[in-house]
């Protein structure tokens, strides 16, 4: 039967999963946060249009994903491929969920072509987590 990873002492857990469990917890709050105030903004007074749904949905999915990398990186070590998948969430969130959020709350425009750029964050983290789970 293999071993554990050794705690550090105190128990306390290894700073990479600091990281991504608080984040991924605060950016599951912000979702609520946004969903609470996008209901309200006169921008959105027809209704919030789908693409902001789909970037609400997507964030909180994926803020569960860093919870989920951070137990990881806690429970089996802090292996590059976890830490690549929790760093690839992140920079989905903010390439994808964030992009749309500026767009079409603040008519920010600019960075339209990176929304893409974010799903396929989101993608190759998922799969680098994979290999995180199964490879030690």
């Amino acid at each position: 039967m293999p071993s554990l990873p050794q705690q550090q002492p105190g128990g306390a857990l290894p700073v990479s999963a600091k990281i991504f469990l608080s984040l991924g917890a605060v950016s599951a709050c912000a979702s609520v946060v946004f969903s609470a105030a996008f209901a309200h903004l006169p921008v959105f007074a027809g209704g919030i249009p789908a693409m902001v749904q789909t970037a609400l949905t997507q964030q909180q999915f994926h803020s569960l994903g860093l919870v989920l990398v951070g137990l990881a990186v806690e429970r089996l070590g802090a292996s590059r491929w976890l830490l690549a998948s929790g760093g690839l969430m992140l920079t989905g969130l903010i390439l994808f969920s964030f992009n749309l959020y500026a767009r079409n709350v603040l008519g920010f425009d600019a960075f339209r072509a990176a929304v893409p750029w974010g799903g396929g964050a989101w993608i190759t983290a998922w799969l680098f987590a994979a290999v995180g789970f199964v490879r030690r």
